[in-house]
């Protein structure tokens, strides 16, 4: 995975030295601009979509923790690159994925990096999946790719997917959501649940069906009301399920 950061230090001469150890020992990170100063560490973060920042703790007019302050909901790791140990409390307290000391040692940037790989691919290996009662007890959910991270839903709450071109709007008793994914991923994740691709716009949760009409195809009506027509070619497969 490559991962896009930015590197924040003040110090023209830090900034090199950890530049050329990312280029030469690091080679999963593409740096996309570097910051001498609080003011456009704030400006690089928010004009790039990142995964990583590497922070100088100590800077002039502020320090690290006055750049973060900025960003609540920040969806990039970070780590802390500092002369000092004192900081690595706050540097926990602050979700700090890992802690550097200078002189920079390059097994421990490597591992740093590799720390937040690891993060990032779990991250995106868990979107849109089912989760399994292996993954810790967690059983019959399915996670929904956001641009924070993922939403977690219980399978069971879907009462049906729809599909809108590239898209798939989740349709649940009080809401729906709309994903960047299509109809076709959710169908080939449900498969071990009861879930019925009825037409070529709609894959039903099953359970949740309450009435089935008749008709060239026919339509099921379900829990919350909705009728959704059935086509003739899926017919067969979706009554295979009340035999």
């Amino acid at each position: 995975m490559n991962l896009k950061a930015i590197l924040v230090e003040d110090e023209a001469n830090s900034r090199e030295i950890l530049r050329n150890y990312l280029t030469k020992y690091c080679l999963n990170v593409t740096l996309l601009g570097e910051a001498g100063s609080i003011k456009e560490a704030v400006e690089l973060i928010k004009n790039n979509v990142l995964d990583l920042v590497f922070l100088d703790v100590e800077m002039p007019f502020g320090n690290a923790f006055d750049v973060l302050d900025q960003f609540p909901e920040r969806t990039f790791e970070t780590v802390f690159v500092t002369a000092y140990d004192h900081y690595a409390k706050d540097a926990l307290n602050n979700h700090a994925a890992y802690y550097l000391t200078k002189p920079i040692n390059i097994d421990d940037l490597i591992n740093a990096v590799n720390y937040v790989e690891t993060v990032r691919e779990k991250e995106i290996s868990l979107e849109g999946e089912v989760l399994s009662s292996n993954s810790k007890g967690v059983q019959g959910k399915l996670t929904l790719p956001q641009q924070d991270g993922f939403q977690i839903l219980n399978i069971a709450d879907i009462l049906y997917c729809k599909a809108d071109d590239n898209y798939t709007e989740i349709h649940l008793v009080d809401k729906k959501i709309l994903v960047s994914k299509t109809l076709k991923y959710f169908e080939d994740a449900l498969t071990d649940f009861p879930f019925a691709r009825v037409h070529k716009s709609y894959l039903v949760n099953v359970n949740e069906v309450v009435k089935y009409r008749k008709g060239k195809g026919g339509s099921v009506v379900m829990s919350n009301g909705k009728e959704l027509l059935v086509s003739a070619s899926k017919k067969k497969e979706f009554l295979s399920y009340f035999n």
